[in-house]
């Protein structure tokens, strides 16, 4: 783990952008199409906004949430629709967005073409996650009733996951997925938070499932 301190929020913002541009500008440079997969929540906001109007070709990228809230794009808590308010907009509009709801009854009903998909875009050339005071990154909550399976070595691409606290199904991104990631950065912000991501890298995944990403991340982070 590369652990990077910023002295505030704004100053991680914008470092965190500029590494971000930085390494999809040289995916770009070694590929025909890049993978630029994202968290939801409200932290990465600011870091959207910058990068929407970064000058890259937007054309060449495919964008893909960590993980999804299974509630169509008119929900308030879809993370797709804050990802279409803060990132696809501006110069980043014509990135191609690869959606992890569909609507049907069920998340486990449309798994197999979420995973078709999602298979061609792999592996995440760019990776940025958050993680939760509960050390969960994605959807990989501790305790959750899929997270065994998640975590296996030979998990499917996406599984549906269902958690204690969490208010409505979900779609992840399983481990080797996001294990298996070219670039990995983890974005935290308060004293909670770095302690957590320090207790994580001494825990076993089951615990702190944030764990499978750590060796090979830069986690940036501001009080």
């Amino acid at each position: 783990m590369n652990f990077i301190a910023y002295p505030d929020r704004d100053l991680l913002m914008f470092g965190l952008a500029d590494q971000l541009t930085s390494d999809l500008s040289m995916a770009l440079r070694q590929r025909d199409r890049v993978t630029f997969c994202v968290p939801g929540g409200t932290t990465p906001g600011p870091v959207f906004d910058i990068l929407s109007d970064v000058r890259l070709e937007w054309e060449r990228v495919s964008v893909l949430l960590n993980d999804e809230r299974w509630v169509p794009e008119s929900h308030e808590r879809s993370n797709a629709a804050q990802l279409r308010r803060r990132l696809l907009t501006g110069r980043a509009s014509g990135a191609a967005f690869v959606p992890l709801y569909a609507p049907t009854a069920t998340p486990e009903d449309a798994l197999p073409a979420l995973e078709a998909s999602i298979a061609p875009l792999l592996p995440i050339s760019v990776l940025l996650l958050g993680m939760g005071a509960d050390m969960h990154t994605a959807s990989l909550f501790p305790g959750a009733d899929r997270l065994q399976d998640a975590l296996a070595e030979d998990a499917p691409t996406v599984l549906a996951m269902r958690a204690p606290g969490a208010a409505e199904p979900r779609v992840t991104l399983t481990a080797p997925v996001l294990a298996g990631a070219l670039n990995t950065h983890i974005l935290i912000t308060g004293q909670d938070k770095r302690d957590a991501i320090e207790a994580a890298a001494e825990l076993p995944p089951l615990k702190a499932p944030v764990g499978v990403v750590l060796n090979d991340a830069t986690v940036h982070w501001a009080p």
